[in-house]
């Protein structure tokens, strides 16, 4: 991510903490729009070309998504257009991240960060629906219906919009890193960091409790955590934070051992 981005997703992630009416329906808007703009060379072009005066950007998005959506998101997606973003596809992306955040915001009380890693479990272990979500044969809207009908009643409706809407614009993304990455937006939205703990048994509580706290003491910031039980560790924790792994795992040592011997 360039450095114009970084600036820009700031600038935008500040205006939907001062938007006082975020629901959604406007984080639903937001995504429609980022496929929108995805789907159209020429739109995007348009939206994200620094060389335009800002207001120009922002006129396009009024005449041509204005009429359509809420007072809200136009006004956050006139915020983001007036910034500089290092390429269209940036752009694109801020605007599905600020969907994602919007989401986050709209449902503040439900667990969104564990039921989009629930899912993406359940896609791991079910080749068949990997398959149907990520093939690029599929009919996006039935892919999303698809998902609407995987969730509903089992997650929360801001869950069930994110997961839904992704899978109809994955831009040759996985499904499993579309949800990953909505799972750290979320996280972030909320002030934590989303640690993936994988560990030979199920953790209890106590355990559970102990590890996020010395997590968040090391990172100096919130952690919760998402647990894979899988017996290949033999023992010990495996522990990764975005790209910080930590292996502490029985196997991570034999492994190692291993090396060490043959070299």
């Amino acid at each position: 991510m360039g450095s114009a981005t970084t600036q820009a997703m700031a600038a935008t992630t500040a205006a939907l903490g001062a938007a006082s009416d975020v629901d959604l329906d406007v984080a639903r808007e937001l995504f429609a729009v980022a496929r929108a703009v995805a789907d159209s060379s020429q739109l995007s072009g348009a939206l994200a070309d620094s060389a335009a005066p800002a207001d120009a950007r922002r006129k396009v998005v009024t005449d041509v998504f204005g009429s359509a959506v809420k007072a809200t998101t136009t006004s956050l997606l006139t915020t983001a257009v007036a910034e500089r973003w290092s390429s269209a596809d940036d752009l694109i992306d801020g605007i599905e991240e600020l969907a994602i955040r919007a989401a986050a915001v709209a449902e503040a009380n439900a667990d969104v960060e564990a039921e989009l890693f629930a899912f993406s479990r359940t896609v791991a272990d079910n080749a068949e629906l990997e398959l149907a979500l990520g093939s690029r044969l599929g009919d996006a809207s039935a892919k999303g219906a698809l998902v609407e009908s995987l969730l509903g009643g089992r997650a929360s409706a801001a869950s069930t919009l994110i997961a839904a809407s992704l899978v109809q614009q994955p831009r040759e993304r996985r499904v499993r890193q579309l949800l990953s990455r909505a799972t750290r937006i979320v996280a972030d939205q909320r002030g934590r960091a989303v640690a993936t703990v994988v560990a030979a048994a199920p953790l209890s509580a106590a355990q559970s409790e102990r590890l996020a706290a010395a997590l968040s003491q090391r990172y100096g910031t919130r952690v919760s955590l998402n647990t894979i039980v899988d017996p290949a560790v033999v023992g010990g924790l495996r522990v990764q934070i975005a790209d910080d792994v930590i292996d502490a795992s029985v196997s991570s040592r034999l492994a190692d051992l291993r090396q060490r011997l043959a070299g």
